[in-house]
């Protein structure tokens, strides 16, 4: 058996006051009472507490190695109300979440912040991932939330799944991202698909983000322009890296314009760029506060 709270209690009461009489007034109850409670816990922890005679009540070695435990675990005990409190508010716990590189590049340094800001006690759980690898561990459990890129331009991240949910973030416009030196790059401003060199493309898998794919080859299609696909990557930041060395071109959401490469030139369209679609997906019963809390942070947007 272990000790109770109650005990603990009494025995912290004697050991700061050295009297039993002015420990039971400061409990609240009679002398008998607390002595019995006292010789209960001694018996229970096989070893006495106090040194008692007539003049005076002493913590023998085992009282003295057990004051400060007492405490701690009294005052933990104490601190259990706030802490069910603060997770049944959603203001203390564990959010994990996912994240595609586009967001990583735009508009999730800015959500973190003002999270982190709005709720300090919850501790933040990131992974960088694919969408379709982020609706595969929405639906294990793996994961809260994570920012994605749907399967299809305005639909509901359910189309992967009916146990899941989704909300729209963000709309943002294809870019070119070119080698720096191109003819057709001298001239500042924005620039017409037709007029750039027929360099590979290098561009999302279809598997991996079937909407952006599909849209980054309608775009061509309206110019005109029939791509050759050279390489394919799952990473916006490999994408770039693989234009930097030569590879190719590339369109990317704007956001991606924020990654920085040696040898690289981000160009607006002045063909009509499609837009490039990022929203939070979440399973549709994950009832957590902490969870509650995101969304309801998202909503303020």
């Amino acid at each position: 058996m272990h000790p109770e709270l109650r005990q603990l209690r009494h025995f912290v009461a004697v050991a700061e006051e050295l009297h039993f009489g002015r420990a039971a007034q400061r409990l609240h109850m009679t002398q008998p009472p607390l002595s019995q409670s006292i010789a209960n816990l001694e018996d229970l922890l096989g070893a006495p507490l106090f040194l008692r005679n007539r003049r005076m009540v002493g913590l023998t070695a085992a009282g003295s190695a057990l004051l400060p435990e007492a405490r701690r675990i009294l005052d933990e005990a104490g601190a259990l109300p706030e802490l069910v409190r603060r997770a049944a508010s959603g203001e203390a716990g564990r959010l994990a979440l996912s994240f595609v590189s586009t967001a990583g590049l735009g508009m999730l340094p800015d959500v973190l912040r003002r999270y982190r800001a709005a709720f300090p006690g919850v501790r933040l759980v990131l992974h960088e991932a694919t969408s379709d690898v982020q609706f595969d561990d929405l639906l294990s459990g793996r994961i809260d939330a994570g920012f994605v890129i749907p399967l299809q331009p305005g639909a509901p991240a359910g189309m992967a799944d009916p146990a899941l949910d989704y909300r729209k973030l963000l709309d943002e416009p294809l870019v070119l991202c070119a080698p720096s030196g191109l003819a057709a790059l001298a001239a500042p401003g924005p620039v017409w698909l037709r007029d750039l060199p027929p360099l590979p493309l290098v561009i999302f898998p279809r598997t991996v983000a079937p909407s952006l794919h599909d849209a980054i080859l309608a775009c061509y299609r309206a110019a005109g322009v029939v791509p050759t696909i050279g390489q394919e990557a799952i990473q916006m930041q490999t994408i770039v890296s693989l234009v930097s060395g030569g590879m190719g071109l590339a369109l990317v959401p704007q956001s991606v314009s924020n990654l920085m490469r040696p040898g690289v030139e981000y160009r607006a369209l002045r063909d009509a760029a499609p837009l490039a679609e990022t929203g939070l997906a979440w399973r549709r019963d994950n009832d957590s506060p902490v969870l509650k809390g995101f969304l309801d942070l998202l909503k303020k947007d």
